[in-house]
């Protein structure tokens, strides 16, 4: 396994363990302003740390479009729950694993491998054994459909846009889902300040670990795989996401989601494996 591969699959875990300490947030504030805080948070602590150094013209415009894949896959994520399952949530958003190799085959010129569609077929059954979602669609899952497309355009995007200065790329993704997602939220939703902390806690793991740590070193080193080989690494995030809910609210998984999560890990290993092996 190549370095960037093990990094990406350590951004991956940072992910899913975000689940539940966004699932506790949520009642405290609506959805849309919880990522204006999340996004926020993250923004100003770049500045902090990076100052002018992140603050770079040429990188301005490709920030704002993978800030908009971001802000549309987040958006249509969360309004999503509020019509469809969790668990249908959680697989229809993995689909961005079955999308990503298709638009990286017309963005980028990708050629796909037997090995590769290989993959995605059993990281699809497994996405699916995992999290026991129903074939029954309804608006909250088409909403969610979009969301895995934004996000599949986003790992593409960040393959694309490769050779810019990452840091400065990272941060203008952030702040541009921070102010989308700012005025989404002060028009449809209204402001609301936290005052306990369980939402400040969850607010501040995902704007600092999930956000600046993961993004950063997504947008460094995704660039030295191929995005799909990438994608199938982040569809792991639903197995990380259930270490996580059994280690804060005990929830473990029924027989059919330890054998998705098996394949799952067999699909990562198919794909990031030697070439010759």
């Amino acid at each position: 396994m190549k370095r960037a591969e093990l990094i990406l699959l350590g951004i991956t875990a940072i992910w899913g363990f975000t689940f539940p300490a966004m699932k506790v947030s949520l009642g405290y504030m609506p959805p849309i302003l919880f990522l204006a805080y999340r996004f926020g948070v993250a923004s100003l602590l770049m500045l902090l740390i990076f100052r002018k150094r992140i603050l770079k013209r040429e990188t301005l415009f490709e920030g704002l479009i993978l800030g908009l894949t971001l802000v549309f896959g987040h958006g249509f994520q969360i309004v999503g729950l509020k019509y469809t399952s969790a668990s249908n949530s959680a697989f229809i958003t993995s689909l961005y694993v079955v999308f990503t190799p298709f638009i990286a085959y017309f963005l980028l010129g990708d050629k796909l491998k037997a090995r590769d569609f290989l993959s995605l077929i059993v990281a699809i059954i497994g996405l699916y054994l995992i999290s026991g979602a129903s074939l029954k669609f309804n608006y909250g899952d088409l909403l969610t459909i979009f969301c895995a497309i934004s996000f599949a355009f986003q790992i593409v995007l960040i393959q694309k846009f490769g050779e810019k200065d990452y840091l400065s790329l990272a941060f203008w993704q952030i702040f541009w889902n921070f102010v989308f997602s700012t005025i989404y939220a002060l028009v449809f939703e209204g402001f609301v300040v936290p005052v306990k902390m369980t939402p400040w806690l969850g607010i501040l793991y995902t704007g600092i670990f999930a956000t600046v740590i993961a993004f950063t070193l997504q947008v460094k080193y995704q660039k030295e795989t191929k995005a799909h080989k990438a994608a199938l690494i982040y569809s792991a995030e639903p197995i990380f996401g259930h270490i996580s809910a059994f280690l804060t609210i005990g929830e473990v998984l029924s027989l059919k989601g330890y054998i998705g999560a098996l394949l799952i890990l067999t699909a990562i290993w198919n794909e990031i494996r030697n070439e010759n092996s």
